[in-house]
């Protein structure tokens, strides 16, 4: 049971969502041209022969200004590190034009954390355009970051330049409705789901746990040490909450809590996990001032 997390990457795996984020696309075989005939430019290849973990650089003719050439583009800015030019070529940019350097730098660590996976090269093999539309195939991680695999990156032409669509129509409308507030918003909703799933795994990691020691807990240091949990529970630069762990004096039973860590900016909810009489986990959670609730 150990526990595999990918810390610091919350926040954007939400918003790089459609095909954008690493491990995020849709796993395909290779691009393909649409059924209604309509004409696609540059060449679709089949899965390549390479070792699951690496890649190479682009197996298709790239033209300048193309979808192609954007997505490679894209990746090598957030390679790089130029974060506002890379989501400047994605359907985000609503949300980021208004953001100082100094707020942008609030959103770091998760941005950082998806620049380190990043390869070196981005093999591109097949690309398709229709009616304004546009479908580029890469290799890139999967979710576990442990192998690589073909997905489908969307575009759309957006004047003389293509757009690459990291969210869907309904986030889009969101995004220009909120503008800079879109981050922070989706920041505190990210890191409140993330929250409840953690105290989620904090119980399951303590009944395996408890199964294998005579029916006793023990401290979240205790279950990171034996792998049950990510080490990032203790911090919350990537978690946006403190974590608290409360064991009973035999050990037989404990309640965990989860509160923000800057009340209003990186959450709101107050959380606790309680066992009822059969040991069942409960999570309830309410706005306490960025208080426990026990």
């Amino acid at each position: 049971m150990i526990y595999r997390g990918k810390t610091g990457v919350m926040l954007f795996s939400a918003v790089f969502s459609a095909s954008v984020f690493l491990a995020a696309g849709c796993s395909a075989e290779a691009s393909k041209p649409s059924p209604s005939g309509n004409s696609s430019s540059g060449t679709t290849v089949s899965e390549n022969n390479l070792p699951e973990n690496e890649s190479r650089g682009a197996t298709i003719e790239i033209l300048p200004n193309s979808p192609a050439d954007t997505v490679r583009e894209f990746y090598k800015r957030l390679r790089e590190k130029r974060f506002r030019e890379a989501i400047f070529l994605t359907n985000l940019r609503p949300a980021i034009e208004g953001l100082s350097d100094d707020e942008l730098r609030e959103f770091q660590v998760d941005l950082e954390a998806i620049a380190r996976n990043v390869p070196p090269q981005i093999e591109i093999n097949g690309e398709v355009i229709s009616e304004g539309k546009a479908i580029v195939t890469a290799r890139l991680p999967d979710e576990d970051q442990e192998k690589m695999e073909v997905q489908e990156i969307r575009l759309r032409r957006d004047g003389e330049n293509w757009v690459i669509l990291s969210v869907d129509e309904t986030a889009e409308k969101r995004i220009k409705k909120e503008g800079a507030n879109y981050f922070y918003a989706l920041r505190i909703e990210t890191h409140e789901a993330e929250a409840k799933a953690m105290l989620e795994r904090l119980h399951k990691a303590q009944l395996a746990y408890s199964l294998q020691n005579g029916g006793a807990f023990t401290s979240i240091d205790g279950l990171i040490e034996i792998g049950y949990l990510p080490p990032d529970i203790k911090t919350s630069d990537s978690t946006g909450y403190h974590y608290s762990l409360f064991l009973t004096p035999d050990r037989k039973s404990y309640y965990a809590s989860a509160i923000p860590a800057q009340y209003g900016k990186s959450g709101v909810m107050s959380y606790v996990l309680e066992l009822n009489g059969t040991s069942l986990p409960v999570v309830t959670g309410r706005d306490n001032n960025g208080k426990p609730l026990r």
